[in-house]
């Protein structure tokens, strides 16, 4: 039976903390609650000894310090502050007890600065608002909405279940790409090995051989030859090309070409939608229950939207809206980003008067659209890449062999 390491919430507002046997973290939370503690954090302990001789919390710390402020710090604290307030305990003593648990010291500092603030009389939302870098607009703004109508609790949860599927959507995508990116990483190792220390050797005895080369093997040549000697150039413009590419992605006008371009690509431009139109109806579906009017969930949710051409959509349905528009039929014209099936839900929630519902089911059919394209993903790049590879060393091959190969064949003759 496996050794947990936890930590735990009293009703008085005290943490706990100690180790103990459960079959899994489900039974030991409610073995605690049995017990009159809420759990906050549980751990297995590993079987190596390593967490039992106390070295994985001053190597964690160390991490921590490293790290910037993710959305794991901000999701455990919406779950744990839920559980907290929702077991009863006040919100300056909640804040108190996940100050004191968060792995984190810059997190830590910002939780200590919260409550102090919520401690001199400012509301909760007030407080988050000190620290916009850390708590978006969304997190903010249902917060806000939470404390008016007294669902504070509630909105917590909401707010800890959307960037928990924010966290498993990035980390789906990342992975996904994450197998393409190392194989042209290594792609690239090769070809630079080839042209700096391969072809200036095969270069010499080609010339001795005295015989015409071909095109591709001038070329290939060519380009060896102008590596090897212009290198530092070379790599100064490529540190150019690549500091000018990220300026310019960071205009308005360079991130909407890069997304317009990025949303036609034959295999990603799917991925691209898919994880754009989940995202919006998440967060859109939870303003929406939450209590934000409809105008201005639209402008929170354009504000999140990474892609440029869904925020513009969403800024421009939020004035539309504001005239007495429907938000299907603002959406219509713009199926080259929302597919059918979006348009027709969102029209039944109109119609029905339970859009937040229909929203909310969009975002898990799109999570799970999304689950399966990267799964897919490595299948349909992975023959891809090797046609690509082999096509290029096949090229490699006949082009620096064929001079050796002809001159062997005037030498028979």
């Amino acid at each position: 039976m496996p050794t947990f390491i936890y930590s735990a919430a009293a009703r008085d507002g005290k943490v706990a903390k100690g180790e103990r046997e459960a079959e899994n973290e489900k039974i030991l939370a409610q073995n605690l609650k049995n017990e009159g503690l809420f759990l906050l954090e549980a751990k297995e302990r590993s079987a190596g000894g390593i967490a039992s001789l106390g070295f994985n919390l001053n190597a964690g710390e160390l991490l921590y310090q490293l790290k910037p402020i993710g959305i794991v710090d901000k999701m455990f604290f919406a779950r744990n502050l839920s559980v907290m307030i929702g077991a009863g305990l006040s919100l300056t003593r909640s804040l108190e007890g996940i100050k004191e648990e968060s792995p984190n010291p810059k997190f830590r500092k910002i939780v200590e600065d919260i409550n102090e603030s919520v401690t001199k009389g400012k509301t909760f939302a007030d407080s988050l608002r000190s620290h916009p870098k850390v708590f978006g607009e969304v997190f903010i703004s249902m917060v806000e909405v939470g404390e008016t109508s007294g669902k504070l609790t509630l909105i917590l949860k909401l707010l800890a279940n959307q960037m928990k599927k924010d966290y498993d959507l990035q980390k789906r995508v990342k992975g996904a790409l994450m197998y393409p990116a190392v194989i042209l990483v290594a792609l690239a190792g090769v070809g630079s090995f080839m042209m700096f220390y391969v072809v200036p050797t095969l270069t010499q005895t080609i010339k001795e051989l005295g015989v015409p080369l071909p095109v591709t093997t001038q070329a290939i040549i060519f380009l060896s030859d102008f590596l090897t000697n212009y290198y530092l150039w070379v790599l100064g413009a490529s540190a150019l090309i690549i500091a000018g590419a990220w300026r310019a992605l960071n205009t308005i006008r360079g991130k909407e070409i890069f997304d317009r371009v990025v949303i036609k690509l034959p295999i990603f431009g799917a991925l691209v939608k898919k994880f754009n139109t989940a995202r919006l109806c998440r967060i859109l579906a939870y303003l929406v229950t939450s209590g934000v009017p409809i105008v201005r969930a639209l402008e929170i949710t354009s504000r999140v939207v990474g892609n440029v051409l869904y925020r513009q959509v969403l800024l421009d349905a939020s004035g539309e809206i504001q005239k007495g528009k429907q938000l299907h039929v603002l959406f219509r014209p713009h199926q080259n980003l929302f597919q059918p099936i979006v348009i027709q839900m969102i029209s039944v929630g109109e119609e029905t008067g339970k859009i937040s519902d229909m929203l909310l089911r969009l975002a898990i059919f799109f999570e799970e659209e999304v689950t399966n394209t990267t799964k897919n993903l490595s299948t349909i790049i992975e023959p891809l890449l090797l046609i690509v590879i082999g096509a290029a060393v096949g090229v490699f091959a006949v082009s620096m062999l064929q001079p050796i190969y002809s001159s062997l064949g005037n030498i028979g003759g």
